[in-house]
């Protein structure tokens, strides 16, 4: 599971990197809401920010989430006491307001509480299934299909939910980590992948991106 955090006080932030870690999640850390303003897209199942980094906050960061990521639990954690800040953050559509200074554990605990895991195991059409802790492809009678990175990218992207549509932008983000591509690439790496998957697996929502066909 995938964890963006905002903290610009550099010991702090690698504290709940290294936590968060040992908790079994990927964590990516930044320190400037315009940078993670531009990794918003990266496939993240929590959003952890800080009020007050440079560049932009994370209260206008928090905007942008729910106009995208609406249903992505995000918790607010600053050393900002303001009435007025706490209450524009749950307006805005917060899950949690963690006041600094705060113990770690305190933290972990609504990250467990918000951000459930999903089943280890992503189930396909025809016996199919993906185990995305290992990040291996198994046919209906467990023989192993092997993947390409970015072929398991692509599928880790449907961890939370096997119903939603990834779009073409997500696509680049997570997948090409950011680096510039083109529909062609997207199309190439899906036509390798159909053929290691049964047929309708995978379906293309014109003008949108991709999602998984139905069990």
């Amino acid at each position: 599971m995938k964890i963006l955090v905002l903290e610009d006080n550099e010991r702090l932030a690698n504290v709940i990197k290294s936590v968060l870690i040992k908790e079994g999640y990927v964590v990516d850390l930044f320190m400037d809401g315009e940078v993670a303003l531009d990794a918003l897209n990266r496939g993240y199942h929590c959003f952890i920010l800080d009020i007050n980094v440079p560049s932009i906050d994370g209260i206008s960061i928090l905007e942008t989430i729910r106009i995208y990521h609406k249903d992505v639990p995000a918790i607010i954690i600053s050393s900002n006491h303001d009435l007025e800040k706490i209450q524009t953050s749950y307006e805005i559509g917060c899950d949690d307001y963690l006041k600094k200074p705060f113990f770690i554990y305190e933290l972990v605990q609504k990250v467990k509480k918000l951000c459930h895991k999903p089943s280890q195991t992503l189930s396909f059409w025809r016996g199919y299934t993906y185990d995305y802790l290992n990040h291996r492809l198994f046919d209906p009678q467990n023989e192993e299909i092997k993947l390409a990175k970015k072929e398991c990218m692509f599928l880790d992207l449907f961890i939370k939910d096997r119903h939603r549509v990834v779009t073409f932008n997500e696509l680049e983000e997570y997948v090409w980590e950011g680096e510039e591509t083109n529909i062609l690439n997207m199309r190439a790496l899906i036509k390798r992948l159909r053929k290691k998957l049964p047929e309708g697996a995978i379906e293309m929502i014109k003008e949108m991106g991709y999602r998984l066909g139905e069990v």
